[in-house]
């Protein structure tokens, strides 16, 4: 059936105000980041009256923005993998076996997210130091330290994202993979992880994107050697300026490899989220 005409055209109208509003900011991050800071301090306007490149340049030099990159991508690419690598075999534990607990599991994992994230900030702190006194462990300050932080709350949903993908995953690819000589091990690297690859990608990228991004146990849990991106771009604000120019600029530079890395995986993402909540 043919949709009336007043229908396409007011979709069509009403994603283009979608698109320009979601790029309204965009543009004028561009924009700011291509003028001299003495134009971005006077009155706004939407196009740089003097193109500027000056902010790229300086925006290294005004902080060590390099070591916070390193750092970001660091933390965030191992805390993205161990909690794929450790809810990967949970979920595959809960899915295709019966054990004692594993409903108490299941509800345990799901209750976590119930949570807000800052409840854990002061306990996982005290943790850290008095692991650093007593027991010489340095997780305070430390890029360890902050990939366990975001390990305690990527891995609870990872799990539970996984368990309902895998659960889609037909059993009788194990029976097929058992009769090939495969043990549950075999089936497991061999059959199921391929199988579920997609759900895979998309816990991946859920955990690097909430690491990569996560501002408040990283202002804390940090020091100026192992401070990350989120927290890092503060320094452009100092006692006597905002370099707003240069903020932008650092903005854009360190979010389009991970844009860029999103759009290339977002099917990945949409397949695996969507196929995880279809038995």
């Amino acid at each position: 059936m043919r949709e009336p005409t007043w229908f396409v055209w007011s979709r069509r109208i009403g994603l283009t105000l979608l698109t320009v509003f979601a790029l309204l900011p965009v543009w004028i991050m561009l924009t700011t980041a291509l003028k001299p800071l003495g134009d971005v301090q006077g009155d706004f306007s939407w196009w740089p009256s003097t193109l500027s490149f000056d902010a790229f340049v300086q925006m290294w030099r005004t902080i060590p923005l390099g070591r916070y990159f390193v750092n970001s991508i660091v933390v965030s690419v191992i805390a993205s993998v161990a909690s794929v690598v450790l809810a990967l075999l949970a979920a595959y534990a809960v899915s295709r076996y019966r054990f004692a607990g594993r409903q108490l599991f299941s509800v345990t994992v799901l209750s976590t997210q119930m949570f807000p994230g800052i409840l854990f900030l002061l306990p996982l702190f005290v943790i850290f130091v008095n692991l650093g006194e007593t027991l010489g462990i340095d997780l305070y300050g430390s890029r360890t330290g902050l990939i366990v932080t975001y390990l305690t709350f990527t891995l609870p949903f990872s799990i539970w994202m996984l368990v309902g993908y895998l659960d889609s995953v037909p059993r009788e690819l194990d029976e097929a993979a058992a009769v090939d000589g495969n043990g549950p091990m075999g089936a497991f690297f061999r059959v199921i992880i391929p199988a579920a690859a997609p759900g895979i990608i998309a816990v991946l990228i859920y955990a690097f994107m909430t690491a990569w991004g996560e501002v408040l146990f990283a202002s804390v849990l940090t020091d100026q050697s192992t401070r990350t991106l989120a927290v890092g771009l503060q320094g452009y604000a100092t006692q006597n300026n905002v370099y707003w120019n240069q903020i932008m600029a650092a903005s854009l530079t360190v979010s389009a490899p991970v844009v860029v890395g999103f759009l290339l995986l977002q099917r990945y993402l949409v397949a695996g989220m969507t196929a995880g909540s279809v038995k």
